[in-house]
């Protein structure tokens, strides 16, 4: 298939992407480059520099499929402004889903997340459990899921919603590169690296068994195959929800113990008061993924998605060297 890759130079954009190309499809990417990286956009997709909002201007029925990942997503910011997280992850999915439409292109896999769901009743989460985001990032992302039900069912359009849990690990040259970056794997490698001198532990009395929240880590080459997975797997005029996720949960102790004995390096450790609105255990069911796409994660060990993260760490470590 011809796909069009929208946040193709982002974290999982980059990885979908290359999985997309190894799997003999051809990739135009369309990225803005504005948290995006064109160094992560792999050797032999198309590289558009534009943001979504204006994909008419290129995309037409020469494309059989678009995958978007063209949005904000961090979480503090989204509640410090608010209108930038409507203003790109909404109104530019909308301005996608015309432009999708004028041209005939009638294949959608869309970048979701575990934040549409807010703070869970109860764990594992089903793709029943009850919506309720607790910030605009997440609110921002359930309105696309309403907006794109809406497109399957009045045009015909086949798509499918992937609700990420925590992405981890890399696939050779597709990393992490998140500036600033906020994910607690990488974060901890930072620490590893020598370029921070502790890693923060929010919260060390939450009811799980060493005190500290557990987390659902998926690698991200794991879940770029589900994307590969759900183009064949959709159907027109439905709209379907998966969780991606490992299915297991680990403390936050439990990824920095694993950092340490990956690294071998002294990893310190600095305990501070819980976050506002940190959950103690967000763990997913993915049932229906493996039930629909035929899913199975091939990297749940989290050893293997750090040994990941930590050679590509190096790696850019060197070259900054």
């Amino acid at each position: 298939m011809k796909c069009l890759v929208t946040g193709g130079a982002g974290y999982v954009g980059s990885t979908v992407a290359q999985h997309l190309l190894e799997a003999g499809h051809r990739v135009t990417v369309l990225d803005d480059l504005s948290t995006g990286f064109a160094e992560g956009v792999p050797a032999g997709a198309e590289f558009i520099e534009g943001r979504v909002q204006d994909a008419a201007a290129w995309l037409d029925g020469s494309y059989d499929a678009v995958l978007h990942f063209a949005a904000f997503s961090q979480v503090g910011e989204s509640v410090a402004k608010p209108e930038k997280y409507w203003e790109n992850n909404v109104g530019g999915t909308m301005a996608l889903l015309a432009a999708m439409r004028a041209a005939g292109v009638r294949k959608l896999v869309f970048s979701s997340t575990a934040a549409t769901y807010g703070e869970p009743a109860s764990t594992p989460i089903t793709e029943t459990a009850a919506t309720a985001p607790t910030s605009p990032y997440g609110a921002s992302k359930l309105a696309v899921d309403h907006m794109i039900g809406g497109e399957c069912a009045a045009h015909g359009l086949a798509a499918v919603s992937l609700r990420y849990f925590n992405v981890a690990g890399a696939y050779g040259p597709c990393g992490e590169r998140h500036a600033p970056e906020s994910h607690l794997i990488p974060l901890v490698l930072e620490v590893a690296l020598g370029r921070r001198e502790a890693i923060g532990v929010y919260g060390d009395d939450y009811p799980t068994a060493d005190g500290t929240c557990v987390r659902d880590y998926i690698h991200v080459a794991d879940l770029a195959e589900a994307h590969l997975l759900a183009l064949g797997a959709m159907t027109p005029g439905e709209h379907l929800i998966c969780n991606l996720g490992n299915g297991n949960g680990f403390s936050v102790r439990e990824v920095v113990e694993t950092v340490r004995k990956v690294t071998g390096h002294p990893v310190p450790e600095v305990t501070a008061a819980r976050r506002p609105g940190d959950p103690a255990v967000l763990v997913a069911s993915a049932e229906a993924a493996r039930e629909r796409l035929g899913w199975n994660p091939s990297r749940p060990d989290l050893a293997d998605i750090v040994r990941d993260a930590w050679a590509f760490a190096r790696e850019r470590e060197q070259g900054r060297a």
